[in-house]
């Protein structure tokens, strides 16, 4: 490990690390435009150069040059500032001055370093070069006039997106970043462009012109449009969303977050349920009704309904207080049938560790193969994706696929699309299965598009089985994973929201309400599915949310609740790892946070819930599931058997994602969502044309 030092102060570092990254970790703060952390390295900026000591008679760059043994350096010399006040001026020649209009303004690092290195007047007098704004979609904003050719951008769509379409034509005075061919940049990870461009020539289009960042008040909190439970950071203005950024956070999202996440805010302002709404029983019609009429049309409606006449359905979205409230209700009632998986998929919750991501999000860096089953991460766990294509590039790591083939921005193996080919993989000695069987850490990741069938738990036993035949769980790896979509799912399934004793499943409540033998079903933000075309006219139905969507067409009454933005909520992610959501905005109108809605509900029906205040609810969660509030610790499930073995049909796996922009009611009301759906919707076979056509 070379020693040496910088700015008078020793370190050891070990072989490879940059001066740069030596530096700071000194606490030595070295400007830079084209390095980051996460990317590869090109040194082309120039911005972060230092004097090395008895090195070049010149300054070098200190993130592409390596730390060696002896080696004294200065940031801080009068070569380093003239050096890099030169930088400063050679990049502000052409760069247009009209920071009081950029939406980067507050935000650029281009303007915080030249504050320290800039010149207050140019001794460039021709012309400043002008370069034609690209066309990149409806997410991005391109003002290339601003471009300093770092070359992030570039960088980042290669390297963590996968998708490879930006790129720098030309050379000298005319060299500028673009798409090769004008294309637009589809990948579900764009808008951390916006992030990595340091100066405004990359901005987010549906926030141009709308606020300045110290406008706007930050609440950091957890995303829940999908169920990697994504760090990020929404700011708001009033009780309006203006925009939503990533957290850093190692083990789940990196510094990244996806286009669903970052821009599906606007959809909180369309189509939201502001008061309570019952069905008029003359005309058939809702009406809106101020709460105490909305719970005392429930109480009459439900007189005389028992317990086994009763269910309850948890969508994707609901806090985990909510969804403890829901069970205590029909608790009370003594009702057995509810369940949280209103996709339709089945399988064992018996074990936890049967439906956990189990080697954690992070504990992808440590797997040499990979075998996704049901699943596309692309659209399914974005980041999981990314991670994945991370490891690809720089461990080459193999991965082999047992579902319908997309595209994953990486090479695999396609090992077949159904359940019978994972009975032919287990035997399978050659090609990707022996490699598999070799690995030291074999990992298995499986969606829950594997489960969306009759048979499912005789699918869950047979991964089981897999498992075993691969040694993917040992004392000391566990490789076996479920990739959850539903921020809602694992929070659901640790409480318990799944069938009781005798009780019916989501598909058997369903059969119920049409049969006759579910005679009120309440709906806790459960959209995910057809309602008035599966759930029987002649049931109640209660349904309880933040947006009118489907289960609000079906509803017989309606109680407006808050979206994620609006409460305080805990939220367990596809790893068993709680996190605490905060509050950045109120909720509208008379809508009220989900818990407190169950928990007057539950006095006017005479069956009071035994709290009254967050805390005491958050006590009740921890008294029984003390694991549940050990926030941002993944639960450790013992390794088991699981499934109900049995015949599985050959019908190919099905994808549980069919539009990653349209995933559930906030991205089914947002026009910035419906605008990505349109623009990078891929076209049928049949309306592609040949170039011989």
């Amino acid at each position: 490990m070379p020693k040496l030092t910088i700015d008078n102060q020793d370190i050891e570092v070990p072989a490879g690390t940059s001066i740069l990254q030596a530096a700071e970790t000194l606490g030595i703060e070295i400007p830079r435009f084209c390095y980051h952390d996460r990317l590869s390295v090109p040194a082309n900026c120039r911005m972060c150069l230092v004097e090395v000591q008895g090195g070049p008679p010149k300054p070098v760059a200190s993130c592409a040059m390596a730390c060696g043994d002896n080696m004294v350096v200065k940031t801080d010399s009068e070569m380093v500032k003239k050096a890099r006040k030169g930088v400063m001026e050679m990049l502000l020649i052409n760069h247009p001055l009209d920071c009081p209009i950029c939406d980067q303004g507050g935000e650029c690092d281009l303007q915080d370093q030249a504050v320290a290195y800039g010149f207050d007047r140019s001794r460039f007098y021709e012309n400043k070069r002008a370069v034609p704004d690209k066309e990149l979609g409806p997410l991005i904003k391109t003002s290339m006039n601003r471009c300093i050719n770092c070359t992030r951008c570039v960088r980042f769509a290669e390297e963590v997106a996968g998708t490879p379409v930006l790129g720098q034509l030309n050379r000298g005075e005319d060299a500028e970043i673009s798409t090769f061919i004008g294309e637009l940049v589809r990948t579900e990870l764009s808008g951390n462009l916006i992030d990595v461009c340091p100066v405004g020539a990359l901005l987010s289009k549906p926030y141009n012109f709308k606020a300045r960042p110290w406008e706007l008040r930050k609440t950091e909190t957890i995303d829940v449009h999908d169920a990697l439970g994504c760090n990020i950071r929404v700011d708001a203005r009033g009780r309006e969303v203006m925009r939503v950024l990533p957290r850093l956070h190692e083990g789940i999202n990196e510094e990244w977050i996806n286009d669903r996440t970052r821009f599906a805010y606007d959809g909180l302002n369309y189509k939201r349920l502001d008061r309570p709404y019952i069905r008029d029983e003359k005309t058939g019609k809702l009406r809106e009704v101020e709460w105490a009429q909305a719970f005392a049309y429930t109480a009459r409606r439900l007189q005389g309904v028992k317990g086994q006449e009763m269910a309850g359905l948890v969508g994707d979205l609901p806090d985990l207080e909510s969804i403890v409230a829901l069970g205590d209700l029909l608790d009370r009632f003594e009702s057995p049938h509810r369940d949280c998986r209103t996709d339709g998929s089945v399988f064992d919750t018996s074990a936890a560790f049967g439906y956990l991501f189990n080697s954690t999000i992070a504990g992808i860096d440590q797997a040499d193969a990979i075998l996704l089953i049901g699943t596309n991460p692309r659209w399914e766990g974005t980041l999981v994706n990314a991670r994945i294509l991370r490891n690809v590039n720089e461990r080459r790591i193999k991965v082999g696929v047992i579902g319908p083939q997309v595209d994953l921005t990486y090479p695999y193996a396609h090992l077949g699309s159904g359940p019978k080919d994972i009975e032919k993989f287990s035997k399978s000695k050659d090609g990707f299965a022996e490699r598999f069987r070799n690995a030291k850490n074999p990992m298995i990741i499986v969606g829950t598009g594997a489960f969306q069938r009759e048979n499912g738990l005789a699918v869950h036993a047979l991964l089981s089985d897999l498992c075993r035949a691969f040694n993917v769980v040992r004392e000391d790896w566990n490789g076996f994973n479920v990739l959850h979509g539903a921020a809602s799912r694992v929070g659901a399934l640790s409480v318990g929201f799944t069938p009781g004793q005798g009780g019916r499943d989501f598909r058997a409540i369903l059969e119920g309400t049409r049969d006759g033998n579910i005679k009120a079903l309440y709906l806790l933000g459960a959209d995910e599915f057809d309602a008035r075309a599966a759930i029987g006219w002649q049931t109640f139905v209660i349904y309880q949310g933040h947006h009118g969507d489907a289960g609000a067409a079906r509803a017989d009454v309606i109680f407006p609740g808050a979206a994620y933005t609006e409460k305080d909520g805990i939220y367990v992610n596809t790893e068993g790892r709680p996190q605490l959501a905060k509050r950045a905005s109120f909720p509208l109108g008379h809508a009220r946070e989900d818990w407190k809605i169950l928990r007057a509900l539950s006095e006017v029906l005479g069956r009071t819930l035994p709290y009254n205040t967050e805390v005491e609810l958050r006590q009740r969660i921890t008294a029984q599931w003390p694991h549940l509030t050990d926030f941002d610790v993944p639960m450790e499930a013992a390794p088991s058997d699981f499934g109900v073995k049995g015949p599985v049909e050959a019908a190919p796996f099905v994808l549980p994602v069919k539009d990653f922009y349209n995933t559930n009611v906030i991205c089914r009301a947002s026009k910035t969502m419906k605008a990505c759906a349109q623009a990078f919707a891929v076209p049928a076979r049949s309306e592609m044309m040949e170039a011989a056509e």
